[in-house]
């Protein structure tokens, strides 16, 4: 269907709940104000009532079309073929993710997503990537606060190391150093249902460190191993980076999409040369810890809870309670008042593999907590590929297929930044 047809360029699936109401905030307030979009769901009375908070919050800007629709392959098929792009908001995805993203394949249509569920990504890939790319519909998943700071931070640290030193990446090493954010009730219970839903034995293929990349690196460079005190800990400690260092509890889902992303621009080394980040890239992410004591708590802590969560027995006699507790706040989260002064801040170091392995340092800093992040990063996307010059992106010149945020290449880098994500990279 050509894209002058569709009636709409985006459409946001899930405007009713809580990070889609963000997003539909985002776009109200930072897309262009000629954009032709519309808000979907289930329930029209609750769409009009996003469509009428909208409008005060932009009195000039004319409120979004309103379509209903339920997650059944008809309804989805109708939807897709309406619109350009869709953001789908509604999760956890690895229940209701898979009919929209095959709705998108087969009708060609872009599609983003916020989740943070790479087992759910895994399955994606192997289904839907060839049909994608066939069709030419880019598919992000993962494209909010998991794992654009992760994936966006090593694209420009390995583009720096390349341009200035005309050489590929041994590491990127990635702390989260600061931060002030809250927890919604949908992130709690998707956390539980990933363990309920996969063996232990398929997390751990799913959750291996290139295991969503394309191609598999013969040799990778080592992490930097850091001193033998604070080994034996369980912690690093990278002056670079602030120090002590410990368990960042998204490191294994950011590592898994930024090794994609090595991966996709890697497959494509031997014709275009530039994009690589170099043959024995690694990324590894921590996070800051204030304290020595705090550092080994907190590991001890998220490995606990990560057992209990993994053994059958304990998880059984935990999923009530845990169910009890933040049922009832699904599709809930941080109030407004209480998010005014939140705060994500990253640091980054970049190894050269070069004699000398020169470090490049990299700073990301945003004035939001996680959700806001993602309704930022999600618009971000959808503007770049919408409006901006996509065909010069690697996610244009591949066709399509289920890409990465780092595929959206240096003009996603440059309207995050215009967004408020503040990327910074140099000697």
């Amino acid at each position: 269907m050509a894209e002058n047809s569709r009636p709409y360029e985006l459409v946001l699936l899930g405007a009713t709940g809580y990070t889609g109401k963000l997003t539909a905030e985002w776009i109200t307030t930072n897309l262009p104000q000629d954009l032709k979009w519309a808000i979907a769901g289930r329930n029209a009375k609750k769409l009009q009532s996003v469509a009428d908070e909208l409008k005060e919050l932009n009195p000039n800007r004319p409120q979004p079309d309103i379509e209903t629709c339920e997650l059944q392959k008809d309804q989805l098929s109708r939807l897709t073929t309406k619109t350009r792009l869709l953001i789908n908001t509604i999760g956890p995805f690895m229940h209701f993710g898979e009919p929209v993203v095959a709705a998108c394949a087969e009708n060609g249509t872009h599609y983003l997503d916020c989740t943070g569920e790479v087992p759910w990504y895994y399955d994606m890939i192997a289904k839907y990537h060839t049909l994608a790319r066939k069709n030419g519909a880019i598919i992000i998943p993962q494209c909010g606060v998991d794992s654009v700071p992760a994936d966006i931070m090593a694209f420009s640290l390995t583009t720096h190391i390349r341009k200035t030193l005309h050489a590929g990446t041994l590491n990127v090493i990635m702390s989260l150093y600061d931060l002030k954010s809250g927890l919604s009730g949908g992130t709690s219970l998707t956390t539980l249902d990933l363990f309920e839903k996969y063996p232990l034995r398929e997390m751990a293929k799913r959750l291996h460190p290139y295991s969503i990349s394309p191609v598999k690196p013969n040799s990778p460079s080592k992490a930097p191993r850091g001193s033998l005190f604070y080994r034996l800990l369980g912690l690093q400690s990278i002056p670079e980076l602030g120090g002590i260092q410990t368990t960042h509890v998204m490191a294994s889902v950011d590592t898994c999409i930024v090794h994609r992303s090595w991966g996709l621009y890697e497959s494509t080394a031997t014709s275009r040369p530039s994009l690589s980040y170099g043959p024995y890239f690694r990324f590894t992410e921590y996070m800051r810890a204030k304290s020595l004591l705090f550092g080994v708590l907190f590991k001890l802590g998220v490995g606990l809870f990560g057992l209990l969560l993994a053994l059958p027995p304990t998880r059984l006699l935990l999923s009530p309670l845990v169910r009890r507790f933040v049922i009832s706040k699904a599709g809930e989260g941080p109030a407004k008042e209480s998010m005014k002064k939140d705060f994500m801040s990253y640091r980054a170091v970049g190894i050269a593999d070069t004699e000398r392995k020169e470090k490049v340092m990299g700073r990301l800093d945003v004035a939001h907590g996680g959700y806001a992040t993602t309704a930022l990063t999600l618009s971000a996307a959808a503007d770049v590929i919408l409006r901006g010059d996509v065909g010069k992106t690697e996610a244009g010149r591949l066709g399509g297929g289920i890409l990465t945020p780092a595929t959206l290449g240096e003009e996603y880098v440059g309207k995050l930044n215009e967004f408020g994500m503040k990327i910074q990279v140099g000697q």
